[in-house]
């Protein structure tokens, strides 16, 4: 059997910017994406604290450093600049191994988004 289990999260980093005419996405800057262990391409869970929502999308590559954290296309429509948001990527994994998997947490500073 296989489930769905946490394998990455980024918690309560500050949204930089929302690009509402940029194809779609979020992105993030490489150096925490290296730390949570995501990778570019990777469909992410978007929880934004300010306002409730929750949507998916998928990540793009930010510079490394500057602590971006950028909702783009429609996902701009549910963010504020500002708001904190939570980015979580989930993997599927047979049951035995799930109940030993440690997923990668980071907690960037706010308001700077650094490490």
């Amino acid at each position: 059997m296989y489930i769905e289990r946490l394998k990455s999260k980024i918690h309560c980093v500050r949204v930089t910017d929302a690009n509402l005419n940029y194809i779609g996405s979020i992105t993030i800057d490489e150096d925490l994406m290296d730390a949570a262990n995501i990778i570019e391409g990777e469909k992410v869970h978007i929880v934004d604290n300010n306002n409730g929502e929750r949507f998916e999308t998928y990540v793009i590559k930010g510079k490394r450093g500057s602590g971006d954290i950028c909702l783009n296309g429609a996902a701009a429509r549910k963010v504020q600049v500002d708001d904190v948001v939570i980015i979580m990527s989930y993997a599927m994994m047979d049951f035995e191994e799930a109940k030993h998997f440690e997923p990668s947490v980071i907690f960037p500073k706010r308001p700077d988004n650094r490490l």
